[in-house]
């Protein structure tokens, strides 16, 4: 299983469900880095000042958001960190909704769910759930100090979480000005019968291996052949290593039994600090 870029569980009433979260997708397109094509060297993206044309070193740069144009408030780091969302690893379930009222166009990223330590009978109950109901979870959560809303919705024997776009970020269909003659067109009988006989002629099964991105196959190609004639050249770069933490969440069983029977639930004992090794 590919490496879990989050750990944390799913809140449901007085039970939590532990899981793993998942990359649904992988990046497959050509990464272009930039070179000095004297020396080999990469080359980074400089801090300018657009007035001057002067480099401005990080010490001299504060965050700012236009009010008005050509007027920015100033914020310092400190006050932007207290706007961050409170880190909870926990994926709340607010409401339940029909699956097909989530317009398309609020559909972002989606990753799998993994279930994790003792939460895959509850993880496949939450699953079969969603599917006899036809509905889907909202959820709200926060990653890397952004808050989202997400849509949680069963995938053959899978959870998948799905992030959405804030409504406030989507554009009403009436941007667009449509005329009459698209909202309400006159269509002959005749025209629509050739456009549906068309799509008849034209329909296929979903086969995922028909479809590929024929620029990155002729680029990698390329690169294939250069370095097989030894036209590579060496560059010198660094590392970092990116550590996650994952949180211990409440047990699982024992919460399920309690919400079952309508008793509060019991908070979770504390763990006694051990000294690092």
């Amino acid at each position: 299983m590919p490496r879990a870029i989050w750990k944390g569980a799913i809140s449901f009433g007085l039970v939590h469900i532990p899981v793993s979260l998942v990359s649904a997708t992988s990046a497959q397109g050509v990464d272009f880095d930039w070179l000095d094509k004297r020396s080999m060297d990469p080359v980074g993206y400089k801090r300018i000042n657009k007035t001057t044309g002067k480099e401005v070193t990080k010490d001299n740069i504060v965050k700012g958001v236009a009010f008005e144009k050509g007027r920015y408030v100033v914020l310092s780091e400190e006050e932007i960190r207290s706007a961050h969302p409170k880190s909870t690893q926990t994926i709340e379930i607010i409401a339940f909704v029909a699956s097909d009222q989530i317009p398309l166009q609020n559909i972002d990223t989606p990753y799998f769910l993994a279930p994790d330590k003792r939460g895959g009978k509850v993880y496949a109950l939450l699953r079969e759930t969603l599917k006899k109901t036809r509905k889907v979870a909202l959820a709200n959560v926060v990653l890397h100090t952004k808050q989202h809303l997400a849509a949680l919705m069963p995938l053959d024997s899978a959870l998948v979480l799905v992030m959405l776009r804030w409504p406030a970020e989507v554009r009403s269909l009436d941007e667009l000005e449509l005329g009459s003659d698209v909202t309400k067109p006159k269509l002959a009988k005749g025209e629509l019968d050739m456009a549906k006989r068309l799509v008849e002629d034209m329909s296929a099964d979903w086969q995922p291996d028909d479809y590929r991105d024929s620029f990155q196959e002729k680029i990698l190609a390329l690169v294939a052949k250069k370095a097989k004639a030894g036209k590579i050249e060496d560059v010198e770069t660094t590392q970092g290593s990116d550590e996650r933490k994952s949180a211990d969440v409440i047990d699982l069983t024992e919460l399920l039994k309690r919400s079952l029977a309508g008793k509060p639930a019991k908070k979770p004992a504390a763990k006694k600090a051990t000294k690092a090794s």
